[in-house]
């Protein structure tokens, strides 16, 4: 057997420590416009069989790689210098290099590849499931992308299913509650298969996290964007939110739509008043928000809904109260990776430093200080 496996070209930020595990292979929709990570993809199935043979060259690295720890005196156990060696060592691949991260990371969260793997027939995913219990039974979390529309044709029975074989939780991407900009963006999804696929999750037992994009409506839809889709998500009632705040990536259709005049992104401190005005309008309960994304500005927007949204809201409270040059300064040290929530202005050195910049900006061309902040983030993507 080679010891080979494929991998998706991207999962959620909080899968990070997950073995990557790809049951389909890119989008079966790959039309929305600001999206990039499926083009010129093309979306296939996989068999059952062919994804148990990966399952089963995992297992087979797993050992191997427990055997080169026994032999080198760890006991089995995938430490870092484990790690480091397989990462330093170029006679291993990268199929290695990804089981000895996992194991690293404990080896107990699988995710499922690739945009919306819940499209496969319930029996086949069912036994996907089945079979990696199976093969790794201390693994007690296993996750999914899935769109909204494909969950809506599924049964709550279909979910109870999934759930009883493992499946423990499904990331979807509302990106917007709002119809004109689900429309404007082609995400093929209206608000009602969001609140349908949703409550089905919801009702088959499965966590669901609904991903929000700040910003998506640009300019002319801000106001509806946030409030209609906290209607939405009040209606669902999911166990997570996360926001991803809106960068529209070079090379997608919304940067064209863009670059013609027909789409005008929100600048930084207006994404976040829209963020404000989501949290207002939301009154889920049992919810959970995370701002847990490098584009966003504010990562301290974090809690449980009901009882920590007036904190959530003073944390934006607490940004625009500052003065202009502090917030320019902040979102500054943000851009540049230096700064993770408000309260490192606190470090006087790092503060100086970045109000030197700001002041030399100011004395030049104000302007010039956004335009290169929109360039910073545009790298992270």
């Amino acid at each position: 057997m080679e010891l080979n496996f494929e991998q998706g070209p991207i999962r959620p930020p909080s899968e990070a420590e997950s073995l990557l595990i790809r049951a389909t292979r890119n989008c079966p929709w790959n039309k929305c416009t600001f999206c990039h990570s499926y083009h010129d993809s093309k979306f296939s199935l996989r068999s059952v069989e062919e994804i148990k043979q990966e399952i089963d060259a995992m297992h087979a690295i797993a050992e191997s790689i427990a055997e080169l720890s026994c032999k080198r005196g760890q006991g089995g156990k995938v430490n870092d210098s484990i790690v480091q060696m397989i990462f330093n060592d170029y006679g291993f691949s990268d199929a290695y290099r990804s089981v000895a991260a996992w194991l690293y990371f404990g080896g107990k969260s699988v995710f499922l590849q690739d945009a919306n793997s819940i499209i496969m027939k319930t029996e086949d995913l069912v036994e996907v499931l089945k079979y990696i219990k199976m093969i790794f039974p201390f693994v007690d979390r296993i996750t999914s992308y899935g769109r909204s529309k494909t969950a809506a044709k599924k049964t709550v029975e279909d979910f109870v299913k999934l759930k009883a074989a493992g499946l423990s939780r499904i990331h979807v991407g509302m990106e917007s509650g709002y119809d004109p900009v689900l429309e404007f963006i082609k995400k093929g999804e209206t608000a009602a298969h969001h609140i349908e696929g949703g409550k089905r999750i919801m009702a088959g037992g499965i966590s669901l996290c609904e991903y929000i994009i700040p910003g998506m409506g640009g300019d002319k839809w801000s106001t509806e964007h946030a409030k209609q889709t906290a209607e939405v998500l009040n209606e669902i009632n999911p166990d997570y939110i996360r926001l991803r705040s809106l960068q529209v990536r070079e090379g997608t259709a919304l940067y064209t739509m863009m670059k013609e005049g027909l789409f005008t992104p929100l600048a930084d401190e207006d994404v976040l008043k829209e963020i404000r005005l989501l949290l207002e309008n939301l009154h889920c309960r049992d919810t959970y928000v995370v701002s847990d994304h490098i584009l966003n500005l504010l990562q301290e927007i974090e809690g449980k809904l009901p009882q920590d949204k007036e904190r959530m809201l003073g944390a934006i409270d607490r940004y625009f109260g500052m003065p202009l040059k502090d917030r320019m300064i902040y979102r500054l040290g943000r851009r540049r990776g230096i700064y993770n929530s408000l309260d490192d202005l606190a470090n006087i050195r790092i503060y100086d430093r970045l109000r030197q910049i700001v002041e030399e900006y100011e004395k030049k061309d104000p302007q010039q200080l956004d335009r290169d902040l929109y360039k910073a983030m545009h790298g992270f993507i």
